[in-house]
């Protein structure tokens, strides 16, 4: 048996591609980095990365632990991601950051934004098909990406205008709302 499968890696990596969506929720990244002026992308990512292995190795455990099972932790991820779409749809400020906090690099942006748990959810699906080292080559290729387009926010935003950024905002605002209520339906 290989060490590395890469067809392995590469249907991982697509599948926690789509349930990460780092672009569909760049107006969403727009939207706390106006907010609250700054955000670190390295911090985020190393943050989130950092989460996802620690699922990938003891999730399901730590889980238990609390008492808590898959589908609550999922539920409870989907109130998140619905007040965000809220806040996205309604142009509302429910999300309050610390005012010692300058920065929303860790929270919401490395969770519940790219490692939710939708993504830690799937990261704990993705054990029982393949081989942990190539769900974690998934992980870091995913991290890449992620890295990536928190760098160029500011490039997309100057592309899309003020105009632009309002319509992609409400309408991923939307589509947010309606992830978080399938995974609220789904695991209920």
């Amino acid at each position: 048996m290989n060490f590395l499968s890469f067809q392995e890696i590469i249907t991982a990596t697509l599948t926690l591609f789509a349930m990460i969506d780092i672009l569909g929720a760049i107006p969403i990244i727009l939207s706390i980095r106006k907010k609250v002026k700054h955000v670190e992308s390295e911090k985020a990512t190393i943050a989130a990365g950092f989460l996802m292995l620690v699922f990938l190795f003891v999730g399901e455990n730590l889980l238990h632990l609390f008492g808590i099972d898959i589908s609550s932790f999922a539920v409870a991820g989907s109130i998140v991601i619905f007040i965000i779409a809220i806040e996205m749809i309604l142009g509302i400020d429910l999300f309050r950051n610390d005012p010692d906090e300058k920065s929303g690099s860790i929270i919401p942006i490395a969770f519940p934004i790219i490692a939710g748990s939708g993504t830690l959810t799937t990261i704990i699906s993705l054990k029982a098909v393949y081989q942990m080292q190539n769900i974690v080559a998934a992980i870091v290729l995913n991290l890449i990406i992620v890295y990536a387009v928190l760098k160029s926010t500011k490039h997309i935003e100057r592309i899309l205008g003020k105009s632009g950024l309002i319509l992609v905002r409400k309408f991923f605002g939307i589509v947010l709302l309606a992830i978080a209520v399938k995974l609220f339906k789904t695991n209920i």
